[in-house]
């Protein structure tokens, strides 16, 4: 009997561990683009449902240039992380945002990014940016 218990426990040790060692389980019903090049993996998850219908309503990734969403990812980053550091008890700047000027993150993170800073500006009535657009 205590060889059974033993068995059983090592089994549903077993179980845990192969459990622990797969990728963090994320909700299922999140999107995500991901940029792979040399190794590297960038990804962005907007987990905001009504995102992805708005962003239906606006201009196709190409109607801008890749630099130009850089451009203004750059500026709304910075924005974004210094209410981060100084806001973030406020509930909205809930997620420090790793953003590198010097990287090529591509079209489509950029263009996701870029639309996701003014979703926010607009369902939360708060401008972060005074950008002409």
């Amino acid at each position: 009997m205590k060889k059974t218990v033993l068995i059983l426990l090592v089994i549903l040790v077993a179980f845990q561990t192969v459990g622990f060692s797969q990728k963090k389980n994320e909700p299922k019903n999140l999107k995500a683009d991901t940029l792979s090049a040399d190794s590297l993996e960038h990804r962005l998850i907007i987990m905001d449902p009504g995102f992805d219908g708005w962003l239906a309503t606006k201009p196709p990734k190409e109607f801008y240039s890749n630099d130009y969403y850089a451009q203004k990812n750059r500026f709304y980053v910075t924005e974004w992380n210094l209410r981060y550091l100084t806001l973030h008890n406020s509930g909205l700047y809930e997620n420090y945002i790793e953003y590198n000027p010097k990287i090529d993150y591509g079209i489509d993170i950029n263009y996701k990014l870029y639309y996701y800073f003014r979703y926010f500006e607009e369902t939360n009535h708060i401008k972060l940016l005074d950008l002409n657009r």
